[in-house]
Formats: C-alpha cells, sequence, structure tokens
C-alpha cells in the first residue's frame, strides 16, 4: 500500500503541490489540511479563499493565468454591485458567487466548514481528503504602520502595502482542529508544509492548539518546501514581509522559523550554496508547468523518505 501524505497548505503555491502530489501517488492518500485564517465574510457571505483556491485547482476549474478564481468568469453581479454604490475591492465572480452563497447557507444551518467542504470536494471529483484546519472562526489580523488590517484588506484591498509589525490569530487560543486533522498528522507516513507564506498561510495552523504539538510529536519526518526562491520569493508578499520583520530573506530564516517542526527543508538550486545546518535537499523549486509540480512533490517525498530512513 502506498504511504499516507498529509500536507499543510495555504493560498496558490500551496495548490500547485498538492496537485503535483496527485500526479505521482493515489489521491486518497493524500490529506490537505488547509489555512482558513484566511476566511471572513463579505457582503454577507462565508469566504474561505484558500479552500477554495484549492477546490477550483485540483477540479480544474482555477484560473491557471493568475492562480485563483474560476476559469472562464464573468462579472455581472460586480458590474450590478458597483453599479449601486457597492463595495467592489474584493472581487466576485459569477461562478465563485456558487460557492460562497451555498457554503453560507450550509454553514447557517448548522453545517460545521469541514462537512461543508467535504460536500464541495466530492461534487467536484476532489479525491483527496480537504481538511479546514479548524472549523472555528480564526482570522489573521496584520499591525501595520496603516494600523491595525484583517488580512484581506492587507492583502486584496491595499494590495499588502502597509508595513507590517506583527501579525496575530484572533480566536485561535479558542479554537480547536477540526475532524480527522490531528489523526491524519499521527497517521501520515510523511508530512510536507507547502511554500506558502510561513506567517500568514502556516502559522494560523500553527496557532491551533494541538496541531503544532501533533507535529512535534508525529512519528513521520516532516519537509517544508522553501517559499525562497533565488533570495526571493516566487508570489506575494513573503519577502517584503520578513524584511519588515527584520529577517533575512535566506532558506536559513524559514528554517529557523520553523525550528521544532521540520526535519528536513527543500530549498531551490539558486540558493543551494547557502549553509544550513538542518537536512535538506536542492532541486528546481519553481512550479510552472504540472510537470514542475509532479517533480517538486517527489523531491519533497525522496526527502522525506532519506529522513525516514
Amino acid at each position: 500500500m502506498s504511504k499516507r501524505v498529509v500536507i499543510l497548505t495555504g493560498g496558490v503555491g500551496g495548490a500547485k503541490l498538492v496537485l503535483g502530489l496527485m500526479q505521482i501517488m493515489p489521491a486518497e492518500r493524500i490529506t490537505a489540511i488547509v489555512n482558513t485564517g484566511d476566511d471572513f465574510e463579505h457582503l454577507g457571505l462565508a469566504i474561505s479563499p484558500d479552500l477554495d483556491t484549492l477546490l477550483y485547482t485540483l477540479s480544474g476549474k482555477a484560473n491557471a493565468a493568475q492562480g485563483w478564481g474560476r476559469d472562464g468568469e464573468s462579472w455581472q453581479f460586480m458590474d450590478a454591485l458597483k453599479s449601486l454604490g457597492g463595495e467592489d475591492w474584493f472581487l466576485l465572480g459569477d461562478g465563485d458567487m456558487a460557492l460562497h452563497v451555498l457554503r453560507t447557507r450550509l454553514l447557517a444551518t448548522g453545517n460545521p466548514l469541514s462537512a461543508v467542504t467535504a460536500r464541495f470536494a466530492k461534487a467536484w471529483g476532489v479525491d483527496i481528503a480537504m481538511l479546514p484546519m479548524t472549523d472555528d472562526p480564526v482570522a489573521t489580523h496584520l499591525t501595520t504602520d496603516e494600523g491595525d488590517l484583517p488580512f484581506q484588506h492587507y492583502f486584496v484591498a491595499r494590495r499588502c502595502a502597509p508595513k507590517v509589525q506583527a501579525i496575530r490569530f484572533e480566536g485561535a487560543d479558542h479554537a480547536s482542529p477540526a475532524p480527522g486533522v490531528l489523526e491524519a498528522i499521527a497517521e501520515a507516513d510523511a508530512i510536507l508544509i507547502a511554500p506558502s507564506n510561513p506567517w500568514l498561510s502556516v502559522d494560523p495552523l500553527l496557532a491551533v492548539p494541538g496541531i503544532r504539538t501533533a507535529l512535534e510529536t508525529a512519528k513521520a519526518p516532516i519537509v517544508a518546501v522553501s517559499p525562497i526562491v533565488g533570495g526571493q520569493a516566487v508570489k506575494g508578499p513573503t519577502a517584503k514581509l520578513m524584511s519588515e520583520l527584520g529577517l533575512g530573506i535566506t532558506n536559513t530564516s524559514i528554517a529557523a522559523h520553523y525550528n521544532g517542526v521540520i526535519d528536513g527543508l527543500l530549498v531551490d538550486m539558486r540558493d543551494g550554496d547557502e549553509d544550513l545546518s538542518l537536512s535538506h535537499m536542492v532541486t528546481d523549486t519553481l512550479m510552472q508547468t504540472l510537470d514542475d509540480r509532479a517533480r517538486v512533490a517527489q523531491a519533497a517525498l525522496d526527502l522525506a523518505a532519506r529522513l525516514a530512513s
């Protein structure tokens, strides 16, 4: 029987790596634990950006050019909303609305987010186990030079322009891991951390009581794929954020951030000459094609297998 793999993920980079895993192993042996710190309510709707990005990517519905949202999207709802003076800083496509409306309705009638997510995955033929990190509300907030900003206002409305001083995860202290999360970690043969933003996409997961401890005590080797490529981030504000937090934009900083959690780090060949005390493997970590994604996923599993032996 093939190995059971757990991957902690959030955002576009994480979705790419999960898709890569699906090319090299049976989908039913993969569990993705997904960041929900980005979730928020907008126009009365429950929005789960990282869960949706993964759903769209794995079901073949994603906009490949931008990495998020639906392919072939239309915008009549947004046009009508703007004509009425409604908020237009967060775009909701017509097809995208179906997901948010149904999620909102199901949550309002007592269904937990994990059950709603499983229902959507099944409807779209996504065979991996997709688990939100928690069914409880957790919200990422950033302390910036423009004051306190909820994540989406920082990321979308302000396009990551404000300078970040601190990050917190409201509600995390009182949250519980979603059903299946701790069990999946305990039973895994390999655990991967996607090249998602460590501070904005992975830290919310680690802030949920029980998850960090489960990782620290897991029998499986844990490998993180570094988000750093050539001394920069491929996408998003990772490098900018690291600089603002007083950190070097290096794999040494990434390894230190995950200290006590990971056993190994997969680093890009453009940064391969960096002196790391942590076990690591060097490869080309850019994931521009489906073959690239499969190759990076295989390299991460190879490092995990080396650590296990």
